[in-house]
């Protein structure tokens, strides 16, 4: 039961890893806005959130040594794949921070980016927090104070991340994956082509259409009766 929560739980956190470094690519851009801000700030306290709750889970029964092996290798998978995201969000945190830091909101020292994209990117965060819509209420100095705070949750990740190594000691290239990375994507899309294109491989490998073959060679014979009558014309004159 702890197993399949943890998957749930960290299955919610890739979407909202995803769902942010979606977000801070458009930092800078034409669709930079007071509140594309609050979504970046909603989106990584709720990626932070999840991560402490799945750090808990998984280190109870990852320090538990009466655990069995292949309850262990399963754990150790998902302690592999959770670090994996943290490491990620970290990344996109830093990145944030210094696409913030180079394009304020309201006291601009450089024009934003226009990148051509253009729209909200509401229903994306709004898919990943689990809510229909995100109430935007701001102040003038939001982002500056979001700035100084997200220098504090970057350096409360990197505490996260260090605590976890040393309360669990769990060396990324000892675990095993137990199937060949994206084969559920290969498997779904080979399942789709199978059911949609069956009927027309079926139709391809079956046999060739006699009149068409007939007509091509009526064809042929044609344009090459048509070649000699123009050589034999050629050498008369």
């Amino acid at each position: 039961m702890a197993k399949e929560e943890c998957k749930a739980l960290l299955d919610a956190l890739n979407k909202a890893t995803a769902c942010y470094h979606h977000l801070v690519l458009t930092i800078g851009g034409s669709a930079d806005s007071q509140n594309l801000r609050e979504e970046l700030q909603k989106t990584r306290r709720k990626a932070q959130e999840l991560a402490v709750t799945i750090r808990a889970q998984l280190t109870a029964p990852l320090r538990d040594r009466g655990l069995g092996a292949e309850e262990r290798a399963e754990f150790e998978r998902l302690w592999v794949a959770f670090s994996g995201c943290l490491d990620l969000l970290e990344a996109d945190m830093r990145r944030a921070l210094a696409l913030g830091t180079e394009f304020p909101l309201h006291a601009p020292r450089r024009p934003l980016v226009r990148t051509g994209m253009e729209g909200g990117a509401t229903g994306v965060a709004a898919r990943a927090l689990s809510v229909r819509s995100l109430r935007h209420e701001a102040e003038r100095d939001f982002d500056v104070e979001d700035l100084h705070q997200l220098e504090r949750e970057i350096l409360q990740v990197g505490e996260m991340i260090q605590d976890m190594e040393m309360k669990v000691n769990v060396p990324r290239w000892t675990v095993q994956a137990r199937q060949v990375a994206g084969a559920e994507l290969l498997s779904s899309a080979s399942a789709g082509v199978s059911s949609v294109g069956g009927v027309s491989v079926e139709q391809r490998t079956g046999p060739c259409d006699l009149s068409k073959a007939l007509a091509a060679t009526i064809f042929s014979a044609v344009l090459l009766a048509a070649v000699a009558l123009a050589v034999c014309v050629a050498k008369l004159s």
